[in-house]
């Protein structure tokens, strides 16, 4: 057991260094691009500026891009696929040239010359793809997917298995048993694999399963209970000599309301305004289409319980959802029009709802609200659903970014718990960026598939059990 424990470290050392390195190599050549690209095309503002002043542009510009190519997940190579990667670098290299330019801008009075910010950027996106091929590759040559034993005490394990399966670059789960298993016999055959999943059993043996692992440094990943998320944003107290947990379950603090509601007035302000000839176009093109309303509007559900009606470009026949009946639309739905196809894959349809974040029914990032029909349902089943609305709904969020249209209610809930016990301010800013990664991804996009309703309604079944 020794030995397993040698081996995991030296393995996880091995995982850190190699990104580290990567990291430096790609800021170094980043940087290295901004300067050339300063001293070649902007000749006056450099040579204006002393040598620590050059060195301080060129400090600076490292730190902005390390900044937010971690805050977009940049820098997970290994962990996320390789086009998420990429395209996660390329999103927050554009952030980085944007805000420079602007400051360049600034500092000259007056407007730049673009062109070369531009030429930086396809610079930049030669770097990042090299530099992430090679780094994936590289990484992946020597560390081989994981060796999983599944312990599983649910009914659902197999669609965790199905997912896990997606990813057969990073885990192959070779052996799946119950958690019927005696400890003696499930602690026996742990050794022989490289991790153990924890899917879903009762409390009592989780937990000595999770005391031993660890205790053996046994590499284990846990499906979290609703109890877990909550107790995961808790406040420790150390009045007494014995440690204390505090859960208010309150939602946002005071401050934190007032921070988040100024910030969504001022940033879906700008966007409105900035946005306005877009609204204009998708309003006129819908119009011409089949004639019909530009705009569709939907009960849903907010902050608190209350219902709101939420905006949204109409993407569908006039008259889609006969007598009221919920039809959740497929990849290939007939009742979607044409120009709705456009709109949807790009996700314009949502930018009406910028009207209900800056009346006050929403708020740019927190968890989606739903329609009526659906909170009913599935507070029916899960009861903790309701706790979703502890604050506004979202028009992003981490359940949105992190999940699929179709992911379970259960595991949407679970999101939303992790943003509203983890909230902070950056949290927002960190997930509004990732927001730009998810409009290139197929699956975020893709519609309600009803192969998939029976997983659905077991996840949703099983939610009170956790």
């Amino acid at each position: 057991m020794i030995t397993h424990s040698i081996n995991s470290t030296r393995i996880e050392d091995e995982k850190v260094i190699i990104r580290r390195i990567e990291e430096i190599i790609e800021l170094l050549l980043f940087s290295t691009a901004f300067y050339y690209m300063c001293l070649h095309f902007y000749p006056d503002i450099v040579l204006g500026i002393r040598i620590y002043g050059r060195v301080a542009e060129v400090l600076l510009y490292a730190i902005l891009c390390f900044l937010i190519i971690h805050i977009n997940e940049g820098f997970r190579f290994g962990y996320m696929r390789f086009q998420e990667v990429l395209t996660s670098q390329n999103i927050a290299m554009l952030i980085v040239n944007v805000i420079s330019y602007t400051l360049m801008c600034l500092m000259s009075v007056k407007v730049l010359n673009v062109l070369p910010f531009l030429l930086l950027m396809a610079a930049d996106f030669v770097i990042s793809y090299i530099c992430v091929y090679f780094s994936t590759r590289f990484y992946h040559q020597f560390h081989v997917p994981l060796n999983m034993l599944m312990i599983y005490g649910g009914s659902n394990y197999n669609d965790l298995k199905i997912k896990l399966d997606g990813r057969s670059d990073k885990y192959h789960v070779t052996k799946i048993v119950p958690a019927t298993l005696s400890f003696e016999e499930l602690t026996n055959m742990i050794p022989e694999f490289d991790a153990v999943l924890i899917s879903d059993i009762p409390a009592e043996p989780r937990n000595n399963l999770l005391k031993w692992c660890y205790t053996n440094s046994i590499r284990t990943y846990l499906t979290p209970k609703i109890s877990d998320v909550i107790e995961a944003g808790s406040q420790d107290i150390y009045l007494f000599d014995t440690p204390l947990k505090l859960v208010k379950g309150l939602g946002l603090s005071f401050g934190n309301r007032v921070a988040k509601r100024a910030f969504d007035l001022i940033l879906s302000s700008l966007a409105f305004i900035i946005l306005s000839p877009i609204f204009l176009i998708v309003a006129v093109a819908i119009k011409l289409e089949d004639h019909g309303p530009a705009f569709y509007m939907q009960e849903r559900v907010t902050q608190g319980g209350r219902r709101f009606m939420i905006y949204k470009f109409r993407s569908m026949i006039v008259n889609a959802e006969k007598n009221g009946e919920v039809i959740p639309a497929t990849d290939h739905d007939s009742r979607i029009t044409k120009v709705g196809r456009i709109i949807r894959a790009c996700r314009v349809d949502e930018l009406p709802q910028l009207i209900n974040i800056i009346v006050g029914d929403m708020s740019i990032v927190g968890p989606r609200p739903e329609r009526v029909e659906h909170v009913e349902k599935y507070t029916e089943m899960i009861p903790e659903f309701q706790l979703r609305t502890k604050v506004k709904g979202g028009l992003t969020g981490m359940a949105q970014i992190y999940g699929k249209y179709n992911t379970s209610p259960l595991n949407k809930l679970k999101f939303d718990l992790m943003y509203i016990e983890n909230y902070n301010f950056l949290l927002d800013i960190k997930l509004i960026i990732m927001t730009i990664r998810i409009l290139f991804q197929k699956e975020s996009t893709e519609g309600f598939d009803p192969t998939a309703s029976m997983l659905m309604h077991d996840s949703v079944a099983n939610g009170n059990q956790q």
